[in-house]
């Protein structure tokens, strides 16, 4: 076991919640009535089928679980930072999107953080309606435990519109950084042809939605207006970024008269804004051509130990990140989420 101060951050683990009545405690009582006493039994999508063959193992329904699945066992991290991806976004109601996103919190609060000090959390926030998703932010900021917010990366529009700066304004204004996270459910296609047949191919397809949310947060002057906001790309890969740099500068030099604000090439903002988790994993299986990849992309201080806890997507993460020598794994297990999250 590592010795504290360079033991990893786990920076993705997931707390499942158990249903839609582990939230009636903190629901207000219209709510509650709505769920006891009409059809309604909770939000109808998830951001991955509950099925699917690389959920892999049971998520954890107790704190002391997780503790024995994650915090206990190599590479015994410091700490973990808790993702609920219930699809608060899916409400297209603004009342109960704030309800049971501040009920999810409540539960994150009372189940999970108060029970072990090295779990921290991540604000469930409702995404599609910035104005409310700030005061939830504002709610839970100054609190114990909380060090990020959190949204899925589909949404009705990208992010980079002037209509959610209040969201990332009440970010920015705590020090928080902002999770884009795998997945989402806002209604609409998941794809920009349209909606996909089966669900490889949305699953596959999903790198393209974070490359159109990393374009548009740097060109719609995100950075600009909140220099000190970080976003973290989880569960997104990271081994496509290089080609995307490169084509986002070049384009960038021909038509930056339509985004005056964006003064510097776009690789700059993303290297200086942007992290990635590296799980699930998309380079090499073997540790050395992984390395090697990580020093042709140069991305050192963009990536982020994860093990995206209970998900199991089988590309031997555990194994390669053993492999790597000890100053990487060091600085991406240790130095670059202890300097995110201010642990």
């Amino acid at each position: 076991m590592m010795a504290d101060g360079s033991a990893p951050i786990d920076c993705d683990v997931h707390a499942v919640l158990p249903g839609i009545s582990a939230l009636l405690p903190w629901l207000p009582e219209y709510w509650r009535e709505q769920v006891t006493q009409t059809g309604f039994r909770g939000l109808v999508d998830h951001w991955h089928p509950p099925q699917l063959p690389f959920a892999g193992r049971r998520p954890a329904g107790a704190p002391a679980d997780l503790v024995r699945e994650v915090l206990d066992r190599p590479p015994a991290p410091a700490a973990a930072i808790l993702h609920c991806d219930y699809a608060i976004e899916s409400l297209h109601n603004p009342d109960a999107s704030a309800a049971f996103a501040t009920a999810a919190n409540e539960w994150l609060f009372h189940h999970w953080l108060v029970a072990d000090r090295r779990l921290r959390a991540s604000i469930v926030v409702p995404s599609p309606f910035p104005e409310l998703a700030a005061r939830e932010i504002d709610r839970w900021a100054n609190q114990p435990g909380w060090v990020q917010v959190l949204l899925p990366v589909r949404s009705p529009e990208p992010y980079g519109s002037k209509n959610y700066r209040p969201l990332f304004a009440a970010a920015a204004r705590h020090g928080l950084p902002v999770a884009l996270h795998y997945g989402g459910a806002p209604g609409n296609p998941p794809t920009p042809a349209g909606w996909s047949t089966l669900f490889m191919e949305e699953y596959a397809g999903m790198t393209g939605v974070f490359q159109t949310q990393v374009i548009s947060l740097v060109a719609g002057g995100v950075f600009d207006e909140f220099p000190a906001l970080k976003i973290v790309l989880v569960e997104s890969g990271f081994t496509w970024l290089p080609a995307m740099l490169w084509r986002f500068d070049k384009n960038w030099k021909g038509l930056r008269r339509e985004i005056p604000w964006v003064r510097r090439p776009p690789s700059d903002y993303i290297r200086e804004h942007f992290r990635a988790t590296i799980a699930p994993g998309d380079g090499p299986d073997d540790p050395e051509g992984l390395a090697a990849m990580i020093d042709d992309l140069g991305i050192d201080d963009l990536l982020l130990y994860a093990s995206d806890y209970p998900h199991e997507h089988g590309d031997a993460a555990a194994a390669w990140w053993s492999g790597l020598g000890a100053k990487r794994r060091n600085r991406i297990g240790s130095e670059n989420p202890r300097a995110l999250y201010r642990l």
